[in-house]
């Protein structure tokens, strides 16, 4: 509405105003600038976050994985050289009884006894090396399996970090806290990145 030299300007023109010019020459249209880039940055960051947070659990899982593995293996091969323990003494016994009697077909049965004590001990030897190997082998799993571990807790610690410092950021509407979070966060990547390394993907 406008009368002379003068011109009222109503709601709606104010509003299209506003629109037009946006709000980036104000101190309150840079916080909310400043407060746009800060909510897609710690966004970003949540989802390596995420990323991050499940492969450090997933590491700890398939190390235990095969840490239990390696148990129930070394258990499986104490009880199997337990068992070729039992033979031995069998096979001294039947060693002893035969060097004491003079019976010619006591003799050859506790021979044969010695015999097939021996055979028997072979097999059980060559099976507990075996699963001796086994669990060497699951335990070294273990260790490959936990090895990015600690690279990928120390990525989600300088993460978060980042998203505080993000988050000071937009609070106190202080430029250079975004440059402190971008730097913890490029370090958290870095240590991210070693994580693959350490596991020699």
């Amino acid at each position: 509405m406008s009368g002379g030299k003068f011109h009222v300007h109503g709601p709606h023109d104010h509003a299209v105003h506003e629109a037009g010019h946006g709000h980036s020459h104000g101190d309150e249209g840079k916080g909310a600038n400043l407060a746009q880039w800060v909510a897609i940055f710690t966004a970003i960051l949540a989802t390596i976050g995420a990323i991050v947070s499940y492969q450090g659990g997933h590491t700890q899982n398939e190390a235990l994985y095969f840490k239990n593995e390696a148990v129930l293996k070394k258990a499986e091969a104490s009880n199997q050289w337990a068992l070729y323990q039992a033979k031995s003494t069998k096979q001294n016994l039947a060693e002893l009884a035969e060097g004491l009697t003079s019976d010619a077909e006591k003799k050859a049965r506790y021979a044969d006894e010695i015999k097939r004590y021996k055979s028997e001990k072979d097999v059980i030897r060559l099976k507990a090396e075996s699963i001796d190997k086994e669990s060497a082998a699951a335990d070294e799993k273990s260790k490959h399996a936990l090895s990015p571990h600690d690279k990928l807790a120390q990525a989600m610690t300088f993460i978060q970090i980042a998203i505080s410092l993000a988050s000071i950021c937009v609070l106190t509407r202080k430029r250079w806290m975004l440059g402190l979070a971008g730097g913890a966060a490029a370090v958290g990547l870095a240590y991210w990145g070693f994580a693959f390394i350490a596991t020699g993907l």
